[in-house]
C-alpha cells in the first residue's frame, strides 16, 4: 500500500536515485560501523546504507512507517519524536565507540534537532543531514554577512561545516517549497569547554535586535553581570567572530 506522505510530520520522501547515491557518497558508510538514520521514511537512503554496514538503527516517528521497517532484518527500530531520543543510550556494535548520525530531517523541527544533538556531541564522530538550504546557509555563514546568526555560532563553536551537495525541489515526492542541501558535521576534537547555557545567553542577547550596536543589548547585559569595558560593543552581533563569543562565555561566570 502506497503511503500518503504527512504534513504533520513534515515528510517529503527523496525519490531522485542519483543525489541517493551521492549522499551515500558523501556519508562513506563502512561495514561495522555504528550509524543512526533519523527519519527513514520509505527507507530510500536507509537501504544503501544498510547494505554497506550490515547493521543500522533507524528512528520514526510515524508507526505506519516504523512498523514497515521492523519488518527489515538489518534494523533496529526505535519509535519515537527524536527530540526524546537519549543517544548515548543506543546501542552499537562491538568495537565501536562514537556514532555516526545521518538523516533528511524534518525542516520545521531541523534546528531543535540540531541543538538537541548537540547536547550529545561528545559520543557522535560526524553528522550528515538533508535540510532546508536556507538552514545549512545559516550553519556556515562566515562573520559580516546577513546569514550569519545565533545558530551560526552555537554550531560552528563545536563543529567543523561543510555545504556538500545541493538538492532540488523535485528530488523530493512531493516536492517542498524549499531548496535543500547536505551538510557535513564533523566535531572539533578540541573545542574550548564552555558552559553552553552561557554561551546561549550571551548569543541570544547579543543577536535579539542584530540591527541595533551590540551596547544595546549585549552591552546593558554585561553592566548587568558588572563586566563593562572587556567586549566591544560597538559592533553588531554579525561582527563578531564565534572565537570572540566563547572568549566572552568563558571570562564571565555562569
Amino acid at each position: 500500500m502506497k503511503h500518503i506522505p504527512r504534513k504533520r510530520f513534515g515528510q517529503h520522501f527523496l525519490t531522485d536515485s542519483g543525489i541517493i547515491d551521492a549522499i551515500v557518497r558523501a556519508i562513506d558508510p563502512r561495514p561495522g560501523q555504528a550509524m543512526v538514520e533519523i527519519g527513514p521514511g520509505l527507507a530510500a537512503l536507509t537501504q544503501p546504507l544498510v547494505e554497506r554496514l550490515g547493521h543500522l538503527t533507524v528512528i520514526e516517528l510515524d508507526r505506519d512507517l516504523a512498523a514497515r521497517l521492523r519488518a527489515h532484518p538489518q534494523l533496529s527500530v526505535i519509535e519515537s519524536d527524536v527530540l526524546k531520543v537519549d543517544f548515548s543510550s543506543i546501542e552499537r556494535p562491538s568495537g565501536a565507540t562514537k556514532l555516526r548520525v545521518v538523516g533528511n530531517l524534518p525542516y520545521n523541527i531541523s534546528t531543535p534537532i540540531l541543538f538537541h544533538l548537540l547536547r550529545h556531541v561528545d559520543m557522535i564522530e560526524d553528522q550528515h543531514f538533508m535540510l532546508q538550504k536556507e538552514v545549512i546557509d545559516r550553519m556556515v555563514a562566515q562573520p559580516g554577512t546577513s546569514d550569519y546568526s545565533r545558530l551560526s555560532v552555537m554550531l560552528q563553536w563545536r563543529y567543523d561545516m561543510e555545504n556538500v551537495l545541493f538538492v532540488p525541489p523535485e528530488s523530493f515526492d512531493p516536492p517542498p517549497r524549499v531548496d535543500s542541501a547536505v551538510v557535513r558535521m564533523v566535531p572539533h576534537a578540541a573545542p574550548a569547554q564552555v558552559d553552553v547555557a552561557r554561551l546561549s545567553e550571551i548569543v541570544q542577547v547579543a543577536f535579539s535586535q542584530r540591527r541595533k550596536l551590540l551596547r544595546h543589548t549585549l552591552g546593558r547585559w554585561l553592566d548587568a553581570q558588572g563586566l563593562s569595558g572587556r567586549f566591544d560593543v560597538q559592533r553588531r552581533a554579525e561582527e563578531v567572530p564565534v572565537a570572540e563569543y566563547v572568549a566572552l562565555a568563558l571570562a564571565t561566570p555562569a
